[in-house]
């Protein structure tokens, strides 16, 4: 139950951030919310198994730069997200710079903050 209500935050934030950042586009697909719906299960998936270690390994650089590297594994982590997502299923987002993927990942973690602590979900 707590990963479905994770997958659900995640879905409404890639949403949102699809809606506020320019530069992120949703790809294939006809039904949009579909797209984000998977594109937010694949995200959630890699949040769970890839981004713990992603974060043992940059400690030391996140410590250095007082936490700001951390926004800069959330930007890789949507970038992995969107390369499986367009891969595998050809659905996802189009993700036209660097700096778009940052500002997205940034309203990702404030959106899905704001939504955990709506739901009650203390992940």
């Amino acid at each position: 139950m707590r990963f479905i209500l994770r997958w659900l935050v995640t879905a409404i934030a890639v949403g949102v951030a699809i809606w506020l950042v320019p530069g992120i586009e949703l790809v294939g697909g006809t039904d949009a919310w579909a797209a984000i719906a998977l594109f937010g299960l694949i995200l959630s998936l890699i949040n769970i198994s890839i981004k713990p270690l992603m974060q043992v390994l940059s400690l030391p650089i996140t410590v250095i730069t007082l936490g700001i590297f951390y926004l800069i594994v959330n930007t890789l982590l949507l970038y992995i997200a969107a390369w499986l997502a367009n891969g595998i299923f050809q659905v996802g987002i189009d993700i036209a710079t660097f700096g778009s993927a940052f500002v997205a990942s940034i309203v990702i973690s404030i959106v899905s903050s704001l939504m955990n602590s709506l739901v009650g979900n203390k992940d």
